[in-house]
């Protein structure tokens, strides 16, 4: 990754018609430090540098957001659905994997890959919660595609919430989509 210098960064402001205010306001930072950043005075911590970078792009409107990513309806299974209801709902909807809810929430996720792995020569009656792995992650609408890339580094899928239900599915697919 390549960072920007004070130069770019007051290059990119501007082409945006941005004060450093305006900008220090969006990256929730202070005004001073906006300045001395694009002075050259001062390098600031990486964190600070995304959050900029972050306020401008989304200034540009470039961020991708779960809400951009998302696939909408969620179908999903309840643990005490059998293995068998689950496959007819992938194959029925297209997917290769579903959460598995509970009282309208995930508490894990099922994939054809869990169903094939499984000890059971025929495992189309057993609960869902037998084969289902219970690791799951969560985020809101708002969560950007660096965020959502980054839970996808260790899950399947990611689960978009709001108001306490879910709303959304987002797979590395739906990420590639929308990069290319």
């Amino acid at each position: 990754m390549e960072l920007p210098t004070p130069e770019d960064l007051r290059e990119r402001r501007n082409e945006l018609d941005l004060t450093q205010s305006e900008l220090a306001e969006r990256a929730d930072v202070s005004q001073p430090l906006i300045a001395r950043i694009e002075g050259g005075d001062v390098d600031p911590r990486l964190s600070t540098l995304r959050r900029i970078v972050n306020a401008l792009e989304e200034a540009e409107g470039g961020i991708l957001r779960a809400g951009d990513l998302m696939h909408s309806p969620v179908y999903g299974v309840e643990p005490d659905d059998s293995v068998m209801t689950a496959i007819e709902v992938m194959n029925q909807e297209g997917y290769s994997q579903l959460p598995v809810v509970r009282d309208d929430y995930p508490v894990g996720i099922v994939a054809h890959s869990d169903i094939r792995h499984s000890d059971e020569d025929d495992p189309g009656e057993l609960p869902v919660a037998e084969v289902m792995r219970e690791s799951i992650t969560t985020v809101t609408k708002d969560a950007t595609v660096d965020e959502v890339d980054t839970h996808l580094d260790h899950h399947e899928a990611v689960i978009v919430i709001e108001d306490a239900e879910m709303v959304g599915i987002i797979t590395d697919a739906d990420v590639a989509a929308h990069i290319s």
